[in-house]
């Protein structure tokens, strides 16, 4: 009796976790957004070789303004995780510099299992601050959705 109870809970306990890791199947993972407020258009340019998992990675963040004019000298904070597990970025990127025509560079990127991600950007300029996040889903092989 004891061993079939256990055999339930376990079988319980994998299709809960199964469940979790199925992101929403209308989930936006395009890669370019209005910010909340649309004070400015954030276009998220990945590695190109797909990321593989557990594996420290750089991508580019271009900024423009909501008429597309270059977004120079901002300040951009990361922030994200799994938000169907419930923790944060395995790492703590951060833009390290301005690359030139609104582009900035990301880096120390790092995702630590399968699944939906969300990068979460804050973005402080001369125009103004304002807030994005993306979604993105990444495979075991570390392939970007």
């Amino acid at each position: 009796m004891n061993r079939l109870f256990a055999s339930t809970l376990s079988a319980l306990a994998l299709a809960g976790v199964a469940g979790c890791m199925t992101p929403p199947p209308s989930l936006d993972t395009s890669l370019s957004h209005s910010t909340e407020k649309d004070a400015f258009v954030v276009a998220l340019m990945p590695p190109e070789s797909p990321p593989k998992i557990n594996q420290i990675h750089t991508w580019q963040i271009k900024v423009s303004s909501a008429a597309g004019a270059p977004v120079r000298q901002a300040k951009i904070a990361v922030d994200g995780g799994m938000p169907q597990h419930g923790h944060g970025l395995p790492t703590r990127p951060q833009v390290s510099r301005e690359l030139g025509d609104g582009t900035y560079l990301l880096e120390g990127m790092k995702f630590s299992m399968p699944g939906w991600w969300e990068i979460k950007l804050a973005i402080a300029a001369p125009e103004g601050t304002d807030k994005v996040t993306f979604n993105t889903i990444v495979s075991p092989t570390g392939a970007l959705r």
